[in-house]
């Protein structure tokens, strides 16, 4: 079963930013709250920062069945919006095209393609920024969402551990009840 160990079904949540362009470190903010409260087995919370080439490798190599990244994501909304995407990973992407240095997470799906088998399932918790200048800290806008993107990224691995028929995402006999 891909992204499972010992029957376990495996959720990464990964904030996604530059914490010295302003509203860019949103994704770094909500897993740093997350990470503060006790999350349930099989889910693990990492701040991953710039280093969107380690992500890929992290969601190439199986170990993940599904994959929540969380990140400013500018889409021409009032600042502080949130969305919940979950893109096509059929749409194919060219990785070569892709900045290693710079990866947005569409950018990180291209590789993780390239370089074996991306997770089953990935959302993308995104907020709309502000501004994403230099600067450090989050504007008042996207600091108000923060809370409830924890609570959104909350809702989500319930319905993961559901799905599986369990309150935590934990043993699950068949990969399809995972698919939506």
């Amino acid at each position: 079963m891909s992204g499972a160990l010992d029957g376990v079904a495996r959720v990464l949540v990964a904030g996604i930013g530059n914490i010295f362009l302003a509203d860019d470190g949103f994704g770094v903010e909500v897993v740093r709250r997350l990470a503060s409260e006790p999350v349930p087995d099989g889910v693990d919370v990492a701040d991953i920062g710039i280093r969107g080439v380690h992500l890929a490798y992290e969601l190439a190599d199986g170990r993940y069945h599904t994959a929540i990244l969380v990140d400013a994501m500018p889409r021409g909304g009032t600042p502080g919006t949130l969305y919940l995407v979950e893109p096509d990973m059929n749409e194919p992407v060219d990785a070569a095209a892709s900045d290693a240095h710079g990866l947005t997470p569409t950018a990180v799906l291209a590789w993780v393609t390239h370089l074996g088998a991306p997770p089953s399932r990935i959302l993308i918790v995104g907020c709309e920024p502000a501004s994403v200048d230099e600067a450090m800290g989050l504007s008042e806008p996207v600091a108000a969402a923060v809370d409830e993107a924890v609570q959104i990224i909350r809702g989500l691995i319930s319905e993961i551990g559901s799905a599986c028929g369990h309150a935590e995402p934990r043993r699950c006999d068949s990969e399809a009840r995972h698919q939506r």
